[in-house]
């Protein structure tokens, strides 16, 4: 690949990148629901449990995928480590979306033949990886797309859901940012094992909360976001 291009990383974690993010909650709306999310604190709290979670689990798949391992394969594996039906409606869709605002920003042939392939969608971390690679981005960069996204999406829900003050939020993000480097370190580390250990290596943390939320959530005949 060619020399890492580091601005492309701002642009793809930038919150107004058009990839459908801002209709989901990452579990947040079912955590306020439930009251398990009500001030900064617990904010936090579910950040740092969903980071080291589900965070991580993207994070080395998305890495992988920027590396240049077989997206299908990884598709698979996204599909095993996603247990709740909803999880998977909601990655493909994410994935699908992505793939749009991807294909029109830095076009590849990879990007083209994997939308061939999932035409209802991959899953957005394999496509986030893939989108990475055709940015020029390296895979530790790519992880970290998906660390932040994975705590960013929340942390923006709440501010709507509690009205919680935006710098509040911010501070959250700030504060979780040494778990966001070794997070993002542990997925691309992962990822570099693939070619010898194959897909198996990646990260597989579960969080067996937010799979009840999401399928909850999804039932729920009044919602502000999807997911």
């Amino acid at each position: 690949m060619s020399q890492p291009h580091s601005a492309a990383l701002l642009v793809l974690a930038d919150g107004r990148f058009p990839a459908g993010g801002h209709a989901h909650s990452g579990g947040a709306e079912w955590a306020v629901t439930a009251g398990r999310v009500h001030d900064v604190a617990s904010l936090e709290e579910f950040c740092r449990g969903r980071l080291h979670t589900s965070g991580l689990v993207a994070a080395g798949l998305t890495a992988a995928a920027a590396a240049g391992h077989d997206p299908l394969l990884l598709d698979e594996a996204a599909d095993a480590r996603t247990p709740a039906p909803a999880l998977r409606h909601t990655a493909r869709r994410l994935g699908r979306q992505l793939m749009r605002a991807a294909r029109a920003t830095w076009p590849s042939a990879e990007l083209d033949a994997l939308a061939v392939a999932r035409p209802r969608g991959a899953h957005q971390p394999v496509v986030l990886g893939l989108t990475a690679r055709s940015a020029g981005l390296t895979p530790l960069q790519a992880a970290y797309v998906a660390a932040y996204e994975s705590v960013s999406g929340p942390a923006t829900a709440t501010v709507r859901l509690l009205s919680l003050n935006p710098f509040d939020a911010t501070g959250v993000l700030a504060r979780l940012t040494a778990d966001l480097d070794a997070i993002a370190a542990h997925g691309a580390e992962r990822a570099s094992q693939v070619a010898a250990e194959g897909v198996d290596v990646l990260p597989a943390a579960s969080a067996p909360l937010l799979d009840l939320a999401a399928e909850r959530h999804a039932d729920r005949p009044v919602r502000l976001f999807a997911s």
